[in-house]
């Protein structure tokens, strides 16, 4: 049995840090992710271990020059513009919303084709090709309103869209309806 892939998020603020540990484990659930309010703490933790390092500004600008040398792994938290020092880090904004932080670390890691027609799970349906439509556009942020003047049907019609396609995915939030269109491919980068 193989190691579940490991997360570290190493900030000073707890519900920073467990706010985004909710977010990452219901991106990658297979992900062990651990909070770190010290980085003596994460590097008695063997940091090798560790696929990404969500790090806040504070830790990293204490300890620059070992996320610098892990650059790859390193997801800089920012609340503001990005520092000077954060060129060519990746950078999250964590006063944005859950829909924003789905997009923003999925968009980090996306790759490869992904075929919303594909089956979603043993023993569930696919969506159809004009709930992938209304998919789509509830991913960019459209209300229900403007998806059926859009697409041209029905308020009723589009409400009954949202309700099969959050049966299908057992989405239990937009944010869960965002984060699996991002994973089924139904919004290009740009986007983003």
């Amino acid at each position: 049995m193989q190691p579940r892939p490991a997360i570290a998020v190493l900030s000073s603020n707890v519900l920073t840090g467990l706010g985004l540990r909710a977010v990452l484990e219901k991106i990658i659930p297979a992900a062990e992710v651990e909070l770190f309010a010290d980085f003596d703490a994460f590097a008695g933790a063997d940091p090798g271990r560790f696929f990404h390092f969500f790090v806040s500004g504070t830790l990293f600008g204490a300890h620059a020059d070992f996320f610098r040398a892990h650059r790859q792994r390193t997801i800089l938290l920012i609340g503001s513009a990005p520092p000077p020092a954060a060129a060519g880090f990746h950078t999250l904004d964590i006063r944005t919303g859950e829909e924003r932080l789905v997009h923003d670390i999925l968009r980090m890691h996306r790759g490869g084709h992904h075929d919303h027609t594909a089956p979603l799970a043993a023993g569930r349906e696919a969506l159809t090709d004009r709930e992938t439509e209304v998919l789509t556009w509830i991913a960019r942020g459209c209300t229900n309103k403007q998806i059926a003047e859009r697409l041209g049907i029905g308020l009723t019609t589009v409400i009954t869209h949202r309700r099969n396609i959050m049966e299908k995915t057992r989405a239990g939030s937009t944010a869960e309806l965002v984060l699996h269109a991002l994973r089924a491919g139904c919004l290009d980068d740009e986007l983003l």
